[in-house]
């Protein structure tokens, strides 16, 4: 097993898709690069077409197993600490369409079912794109293959109970426990995320919640312990992972002549992580 999957199987680790595994952006899928502009926006409101920043298989790192794991361009937050900053503007990302993927998902059905694994559809934010979203979902269920996103849940409200019937897993990133940190964090409100949660809590939807811990950001253990309060609302939460801040997306930033706002932070040491997951285990929560 490659060293990165054995420290991701070890530590879960706040991973950009250029440090993972394997994919490199969009290689390998069929892009759409010559529709006209009408067009391709006819498709992606159909969900034929979406916007992809990149693909990867990945081991214990996206959910249970081997992970055929899907990015997609577009997010309304500006988390600061965002490893991939080139997800942010939809109209950045690859057009592909849909029945590209579902021929990839095709091609490791074997992977998944030997590893019990499936697919991640990330981002970005996953739900700016739902109904190209819920055609890969429903697909993906159609060939028995294990699902999950990778969300904020800030856009829950656009996840259809008809798309949530086609989810066996969500993770869920909780930002910040409390109101202001949370709006400082990502520009954006906490109650979205919170108000997802419920739904899918009420559906029995698994969920893994997440966290990052940034030094001086998110690190205050009160604030953590109101990410616990929160998570603690939701009795279909199997695990909680606290991922330790990194630099790996400075240079992303940087390059895009975007404003860096954590330019000195460093990651939290290994005693402050225990102590995060400390709070959460005290909580009741399994913890990575």
């Amino acid at each position: 097993m490659p060293n990165a999957v054995m420290a991701a199987a070890g530590d879960q680790d706040f991973l950009a898709p250029a440090a993972r595994l394997q994919g490199a952006g969009a290689d390998g899928l069929v892009e759409l690069t010559d529709l006209e502009r009408a067009d391709r926006l006819a498709r992606m409101r159909a969900g034929t077409l979406g916007s992809i920043h990149s693909w990867e298989l990945v081991t214990a790192v996206d959910g249970p197993g081997t992970r055929l794991t899907i990015f997609l361009n577009g997010c309304p937050l500006r988390c600061l600490y965002c490893h991939n900053p080139d997800t942010f503007l939809m109209r950045d990302g690859h057009p592909v369409e849909a029945d590209e993927l579902l021929r990839r998902m095709k091609r490791y059905r074997r992977v998944f079912a030997t590893t019990g694994g499936g697919i991640t559809l990330s981002g970005g934010e996953v739900l700016m794109q739902s109904a190209f979203v819920g055609k890969l979902l429903r697909g993906a269920k159609a060939m028995d293959i294990h699902t999950a996103l990778d969300t904020s849940g800030f856009l829950g409200a656009n996840a259809s109970d008809a798309m949530l019937n086609d989810v066996d897993l969500v993770l869920l990133d909780v930002k910040s426990g409390d109101e202001e940190t949370y709006k400082k964090v990502t520009g954006r409100m906490l109650q979205p995320t919170i108000a997802f949660g419920d739904r899918l809590a009420e559906r029995d939807i698994e969920i893994w919640v997440r966290f990052v811990l940034v030094p001086g950001l998110t690190d205050d253990p009160d604030n953590i312990r109101k990410v616990a309060q929160i998570a603690g609302r939701w009795p279909s939460v199997s695990r909680v992972e606290v991922l330790p801040f990194h630099q790996m997306g400075r240079d992303k930033w940087h390059n895009l002549g975007l404003e860096y706002k954590l330019e000195g932070i460093k990651p939290p040491s290994a005693q402050q992580t225990e102590e995060a997951r400390d709070i959460f285990r005290r909580a009741g929560f399994k913890v990575f």
